[in-house]
């Protein structure tokens, strides 16, 4: 466990997080290009072909498919991640305002975390207005996470540690899967290709304050409340991974994609296990400096399948940190 993150020196981090708030930011219509033709949802447009860094776009059964059930895929694919997204930033939301009820005065807590629910609104509007575009009937999310997340928002006021647990547990592998495309160096069409540099550019500061916050708090926590949340953090980053990651397969069957592919893809197979681990470099390099890898949590970590060696530094590229 590395020494304690100072009261002192979070304020200024949050105060600078704010700053870059104020600076650089972006509005769901006026900063994409909605009704652009080059931004038209085009069925027979190869550019919405899934890029390998995608879980079901690497896999062998998705590349054997024909050039229009690959496109028709692929629309699809964003589409689920989109709402999926959208209900995850709303569950973020509701559960960042019951925190900021009980944020004391002058603490500029409530300033970034305003910031990042204002920057959210956006997020949301934007995931759903592709959803829209797209004419996808998606629900997103399994339904039972969409009646869990009614009460989840609790967690904001009742067990902070827990939520932006899994505050990190949802955005991470997000981030995750945007920048591998857009690393990829194939052809990604343009409209999500926008919203995956609006949502990565922001999202760089909600995961930072996310990381914050619990560098701030866990460390001080008494030995019971930290060993608790030792085994229960692997468990909720694997939970909402699998939650925000793996499409419901009764959609995915309505699309023509076998139970199979999708069990293979999401996480039995040898490229869909690496791509499991690399999705935790960031988080294992988090509890590891906040005291929250012991040995009963390693046991859990592996277990989950989700253990690995952790990130040298935030971002490190997948290539380097697998």
């Amino acid at each position: 466990m590395t020494a304690n993150l100072t009261r002192k020196v979070y304020d200024e981090r949050l105060r600078t997080l704010s700053e870059g708030s104020v600076n650089v930011n972006f509005n769901a219509f006026t900063d994409i290009k909605w009704d652009d033709p080059e931004f038209a949802v085009d069925t027979g447009d190869p550019r919405w072909v899934l890029t390998s860094a995608d879980a079901l776009g690497s896999h062998p059964w998705y590349r054997e498919q024909p050039l229009e059930t690959q496109i028709r895929i692929g629309i699809w694919r964003w589409a689920v991640i989109a709402k999926t997204g959208m209900q995850f930033e709303n569950l973020l939301m509701r559960g960042a305002l019951d925190y900021l009820v009980h944020v004391d005065n002058q603490d500029p807590e409530f300033r970034y975390l305003t910031h990042e629910i204002t920057e959210e609104t956006h997020h949301t509007q934007m995931f759903q207005e592709l959803v829209n575009r797209t004419g996808v009937d998606t629900p997103g999310s399994r339904r039972w996470f969409r009646n869990v997340s009614r009460v989840l928002p609790l967690a904001g006021s009742l067990w902070p540690e827990v939520f932006f647990t899994g505050i990190l547990a949802g955005e991470e592998p997000i981030d995750h899967l945007q920048k591998a495309a857009l690393r990829s160096g194939e052809p990604v069409h343009p409209l999500p290709q926008r919203i995956m540099q609006i949502h990565i550019a922001e999202e760089a500061r909600h995961i930072s304050f996310a990381h914050e916050f619990l560098r701030l708090r866990v460390p001080g926590y008494g030995k019971v409340r930290r060993g608790v949340l030792s085994v229960f953090f692997p468990v909720i980053m694997r939970t909402l991974c699998d939650v925000i990651m793996i499409p419901d397969r009764r959609s995915a069957a309505e699309v023509g994609i076998p139970a199979w592919v999708i069990k293979d893809v999401f996480w039995k197979s040898e490229a869909g296990e690496k791509t499991l681990h690399e999705l935790f470099s960031d988080v294992r390099m988090l509890a590891e400096e906040i005291g929250l890898m012991n040995k009963a949590s390693r046991r859990v970590w592996k277990a989950l399948r989700i253990s690995g060696r952790p990130a040298r530094f935030r971002g490190e590229p997948t290539p380097l940190a697998g």
